[in-house]
């Protein structure tokens, strides 16, 4: 039988699990009322899976929400265009927005309230960073790192907001460069503590394991940071979704073998895939 480590901290952080319970509620407690979400609630396809089993409805787009029906929030946001259109359709919302999240949009409504142009440390592309660029109604820049935030240039009064689940070493790096480049430079540390501690429990397996096999969905950006971590902390990584992508021969040699997980896989995935390692 494999040793198996887990993680100290790994899976639903509080706001993933906040917004999951929410979903729940709603299913349970009004069959009768559609529920919908817009775009996947979580970045776990398993999750999603048995949520939808028991008659979650997902939306790419509002116009795909039917009026009168009940419609939660993801834990990621939404813009203020969003809620404008949900509102429009007199639709019941359930606002399950991660805290951490609300506070990175007020800053940067506030900020840019102020006059400061507003730049983003995240991927243009994910929900929470969409949703965040919603509460901005001044400039506004995206980088992903150190080098797109090299070619933005010299402004008087800057405003560094990161997406919460972005590495401090990364903020603090960017924060560095954009210090040469404003008049003035506010940074918000946004980064959630659900996070630095996932992050860190992986740090604190190095040593300890042979390989880490790390649990949670592809699309899961929290879960991509902890393989960065991992990585380029000496450890071999096998990213996986599922108990089917569990590669035997990757176990090969391998007697103490590490695990961890994105802060949206849920707890029954992790003990069905740790009972199965255990097994192997």
């Amino acid at each position: 039988m494999k040793q198996i480590v887990m993680a100290e901290r790994a899976g639903f952080c509080f706001g993933v699990k906040r917004a999951v319970d929410a979903i729940l509620e709603a299913l349970t407690g009004n069959p009768e009322r559609e529920v919908w979400t817009i775009g996947m609630p979580i970045h776990n396809p398993q999750e999603v899976a048995r949520l939808k089993n028991m008659g979650l409805r997902v939306a790419e787009e509002v116009s795909e929400v039917p009026p009168g029906v009940k419609v939660l929030i993801r834990a990621h946001g939404e813009s203020r265009a969003v809620l404008r259109e949900l509102r429009e359709k007199n639709v019941c919302v359930i606002d399950t927005t991660c805290p951490f999240v609300r506070r990175a949009q007020d800053l940067a409504n506030s900020l840019s309230d102020e006059g400061y142009h507003i730049v983003l440390l995240g991927d243009r592309n994910h929900p929470e960073i969409r949703s965040i660029m919603g509460y901005v109604d001044g400039g506004l820049d995206v980088v992903v790192d150190e080098a797109e935030a090299m070619l933005l240039p010299k402004r008087g009064r800057v405003a560094l907001i990161s997406q919460t689940t972005q590495q401090e070493e990364r903020l603090a790096a960017v924060a560095a460069i954009l210090v040469r480049r404003a008049g003035e430079l506010r940074v918000c540390n946004t980064i959630c503590r659900a996070t630095m501690e996932r992050q860190d429990a992986v740090r604190a397996l190095v040593g300890r394991v042979d390989g880490v096999v790390l649990i949670g969905g592809r699309e899961s950006a929290n879960t991509g940071k902890l393989r960065n971590i991992a990585e380029m902390s000496g450890l071999d990584v096998l990213w996986i979704e599922s108990t089917e992508e569990l590669d035997r021969g990757w176990f090969e040699g391998r007697e103490r073998i590490g695990i961890a997980a994105g802060a949206s896989t849920p707890e029954w995935l992790i003990t069905e895939i740790s009972n199965k390692i255990a097994r192997m």
